[in-house]
């Protein structure tokens, strides 16, 4: 069992993650969208960038958080030993 000192730390690095994926989340949520006129000026396999980033990247770019998330928060597990088997 992890001590009351470890512990702290493997909420502050887990909380430090969550808030990562948050900013990383709003990022391609908002953040993108916003600028879609200008991102229009781009074009990307034929498209405007801004109408696939909308239509397919930021899907695509959710996705990849998700899997970076639970890649990172296993290894954390890992790290302090409360990993699950």
């Amino acid at each position: 069992m992890p001590s009351p000192g470890q512990m702290a730390e493997y909420w502050a690095r887990s909380r430090n993650l969550m808030i990562t994926v948050l900013v990383l989340w709003f990022f391609f949520g908002f953040f993108v969208h916003f600028f879609v006129v200008a991102l229009n000026q781009i074009t990307f396999l034929g498209f405007p960038l801004g109408f696939y980033m909308a239509a397919q990247g930021s899907l695509i770019a959710f996705v990849a958080i998700i899997f970076w998330y639970a890649h990172r928060q296993n290894k954390i597990d890992e790290e302090f030993g409360v990993a699950e088997d």
